[in-house]
């Protein structure tokens, strides 16, 4: 498997050894360097761990600018600025690649009604057209890759057919070539049939293909297993697998583990990729319709937000399982994506952008409250035990039964 080269990992020792601590902003200065210095995805995945974006619709309907049910993108054309400044809070939290916001992006898909009634349609490549304009204006001369995305279609479980489906995804591919991004992702799957008609769209771009379902250790909403849904992208033709969005990360890595042992069995060279809800979900582990089985979902999930020290915990895990790719899903702050990239600093050679207004855990030692001072060292908050600050006689939430068809 190539998940780290041998050379990369004696570089890190080396570091190790010397106690190195410190590194530069990961961050390109001019356009000429950009040009010469810039790698595609495969490249930077053979050589460090990659740190992705984290949470679009969640997040911008938190912000008041997507609506909860129809989770669609037409924020990258109504409300391009708070998209602009998502992207911005990510790069800054540390990732290396941002997601041109097309989420949902398909024609069969984009269509909704507004708060007051109004029914609103726009187009695909009008939606993805304005989200890679967006992404690539904020990317700039930073060296940071811009991704285009496509998610399942309603046309495929209304049973419209493999051709009309694949029409789907063709027209947002066309945008993503005539854009130019750096690489192509199917993310939130819930059907490997479906992937693989995906997969054979994408590989008519000439691109690198990331490919991720939104699957537990119970597989795909048919009923196929894990192990299936890994063997038949990989030989589809994605160069990266994975999961995302749906459950937390200690699921995802589990997951991840049935994935990985399955690619080493069949001696298949593919990277590995987690981006896991920013919520703890463990009553759903197998239950195969993910986090929206939780009846806080989706205005009241904040009580399951994962802290920080649980992030730190998930990148160095994913990190040791051979995970390359690492980011998160709904739910995943621009501070979530911060806590992986420092979390990852050594390894990568650098901290994030951020780092100017933070020294990490050191910087409490500089307060003016013994409270905060004491707690300046990372032993501290490894060894904490977070506290909810609820009334413990106040009853569990109880999950939803699967509803009767």
């Amino acid at each position: 498997m190539r998940y780290l080269g041998s050379v990369f990992r004696s570089t890190l020792a080396l570091a190790r050894s010397k106690n190195i601590t410190r590194f530069s902003v990961c961050s390109f200065s001019t356009s000429s360097q950009r040009e010469k210095q810039k790698k595609g995805i495969l490249e930077l995945l053979a050589e460090k761990p990659v740190i992705g974006d984290g949470s679009y619709v969640v997040t911008l309907e938190k912000r008041g600018y997507v609506l909860a049910g129809t989770w669609t993108p037409e924020a990258s054309v109504v409300y391009p600025e708070a998209v602009k400044q998502l992207h911005k809070d990510y790069i800054r939290a540390g990732s290396d690649i941002i997601q041109a916001f097309s989420f949902y992006g398909t024609d069969d898909k984009l269509s909704f009604t507004t708060g007051k009634g109004k029914k609103v349609t726009y187009s695909s490549e009008e939606v993805n057209e304005s989200a890679c304009n967006i992404a690539f204006e904020v990317a700039g001369d930073s060296g940071i890759l811009v991704c285009g995305g496509l998610s399942p279609t309603p046309a495929y479980t209304e049973g419209k057919g493999k051709e009309f489906v694949q029409g789907e995804f063709r027209k947002q591919i066309e945008v993503y070539k005539k854009k130019k991004v750096d690489f192509l992702l199917a993310e939130f799957f819930g059907h490997i049939v479906e992937m693989e008609w995906a997969i054979e769209v994408m590989k008519g771009a000439g691109m690198p293909i990331a490919t991720t379902m939104r699957i537990g250790i119970c597989g795909d909403l048919d009923g196929v297993s894990v192990e299936e849904c890994t063997l038949r992208m990989a030989k589809a033709g994605a160069d990266i697998i994975g999961t995302n969005c749906m459950y937390d990360p200690a699921i995802a890595l589990k997951t991840l583990k049935m994935m990985k042992d399955t690619l080493d069995k069949n001696d298949l060279k593919v990277f590995l990729m987690a981006q896991p809800v920013g919520y703890h979900t463990q009553e759903i582990e197998k239950d195969t319709r993910g986090y929206i089985a939780l009846p806080e979902f989706p205005f009241a999930m904040e009580t399951r937000l994962l802290n920080r020290m649980d992030v730190h915990k998930f990148a160095r895990d994913a990190y040791n399982l051979g995970v390359n790719y690492i980011g998160g899903c709904c739910g995943f702050e621009p501070y979530h994506i911060r806590a992986l990239a420092e979390e990852l600093a050594v390894e990568r050679g650098c901290r994030p952008p951020g780092q100017d207004m933070s020294s990490g855990f050191e910087s409490l030692k500089d307060s003016m409250f013994e409270e905060q001072r004491v707690r300046g060292n990372r032993k501290y908050w490894s060894d904490m035990k977070p506290g909810t600050g609820r009334n413990e006689s106040v009853l569990l939430s109880t999950i939803d039964p699967v509803p009767k068809k």
